[in-house]
């Protein structure tokens, strides 16, 4: 599901709902919440692996998080971390925590993130997943104006399908691809 592009919010207006986040690497609830991809992952992955964290907002917590148990990691995000030579590496993962709501062509940006795994290579998204049409309709995370696009369960099982991945749901928002 996509919100009409006549309805987005320009770039200006987007980052500015941004700035009013306070996700800080500091704050143990935001730490706890990004645990929920941050463990599993790390079961699946080998130590001191590479990794991207895309869409990492101003303080990437999350990649502070992986760093912390030894993992080398690269950053991006258009806002705050635009160094687009990260796209001309490889990596062992990459993460994408609650960035798939927000990308205006995700047919384009999906596969060139899993363009850039290694063989066996894990893309771990965090993303709330759309149940079905009626709850979608009373849907809190449909109203944040910086969120365009909505993926199902059905979604992800086509793209694995489509790359040949191995599929993981985990509880009811992380998604983890392996590549073959």
């Amino acid at each position: 599901m996509f919100v009409d592009p006549v309805q987005r919010l320009n770039a200006e207006q987007e980052k500015a709902v941004y700035e009013l986040h306070e996700n800080s690497v500091e704050d143990l609830g935001y730490r706890e919440f990004l645990s929920r991809m941050q463990l599993p992952l790390q079961e699946r992955i080998k130590p001191c692996a590479h990794g991207l964290d895309f869409g990492c907002g101003p303080g990437p917590a999350l990649s502070v998080m992986l760093a912390e148990q030894g993992y080398n990691m690269s950053v991006y995000d258009i806002f705050y971390h635009n160094d687009k030579a990260v796209f001309n590496h490889h990596y062992d993962f990459v993460t994408a925590t609650e960035v798939a709501e927000h990308l205006f062509e995700p047919g384009k940006v999906l596969p060139q993130l899993w363009a850039l795994l290694e063989s066996g290579g894990v893309l771990a998204l965090m993303t709330k997943l759309v149940i079905d049409q009626q709850a979608f309709s009373n849907w809190y995370y449909k109203n944040d104006p910086t969120h365009v696009c909505f993926f199902s369960q059905p979604t992800f099982q086509w793209l694995a399908g489509k790359w040949n991945a191995q599929l993981e749901f985990i509880g009811q928002d992380v998604i983890i691809l392996t590549k073959p």
